[in-house]
């Protein structure tokens, strides 16, 4: 309770301040009470949206990503029905956009980011986003190529200033004893 009410004071300064330097603009501003289409976003996203790009060198996927995530309704599920239009919205163009757009959902699929599943409009019918943070920590545990230990720890450090426990919070890994930090998301295959 007393970090809700540390939060709404935050808050009410930063409201305070945002009001004084930009006065009377309110009604420019986007608001997510007052409108429609909104989704609901990790506030570490821009590092973890790095630290796809980083794994997979020359192929960015974090643009894929993010449109994929504000697909959703807040419930991790996406339908994936209209792939032109998710194809465009991560910037893939042109007569070869939905095939460069389902590589790296692929991609993605291949990292455990996220889970595909056919449906009636094909093998990649919908989406479930796995929470990213447990996907990171696994990705780091298994030691991915490209996932550097200056980008994991930023988002750690991050992390904890947040108050983001998923990231930080030790717990037991149910098919691999030597590692109490990490979990395998769905699906994952662990050795050992």
């Amino acid at each position: 309770m007393a970090a809700a009410r540390q939060a709404s004071a935050i808050v009410k300064k930063q409201l305070q301040l945002r009001d004084h330097l930009w006065p009377n603009k309110e009604t420019w501003l986007w608001d997510r009470k007052k409108q429609k289409g909104f989704t609901t976003i990790p506030k570490t996203m821009p590092l973890i949206l790095k630290i796809m790009d980083e794994i997979t060198k020359g192929q960015p996927v974090s643009s894929t990503y993010l449109t994929l995530w504000c697909s959703t309704w807040d419930n991790s599920f996406a339908a994936l029905n209209k792939r032109g239009d998710m194809a465009n919205a991560s910037g893939f163009g042109g007569q070869r956009g939905e095939h460069t757009w389902s590589t790296r959902m692929k991609m993605l699929h291949e990292l455990q980011f996220i889970d595909i599943k056919p449906g009636k409009s094909g093998a990649m019918g919908y989406a479930i986003i796995w929470n990213p943070h447990f996907v990171i920590r696994w990705l780091h545990f298994i030691k991915t190529p490209g996932l550097t230990e200056a980008s994991y720890n930023a988002l750690v450090e991050t992390a904890i200033e947040l108050g983001a426990a998923d990231m930080t919070v030790a717990w037991q890994q149910p098919h691999a004893p030597t590692a109490p930090t990490a979990t395998a998301p769905p699906g994952a295959v662990v050795k050992g």
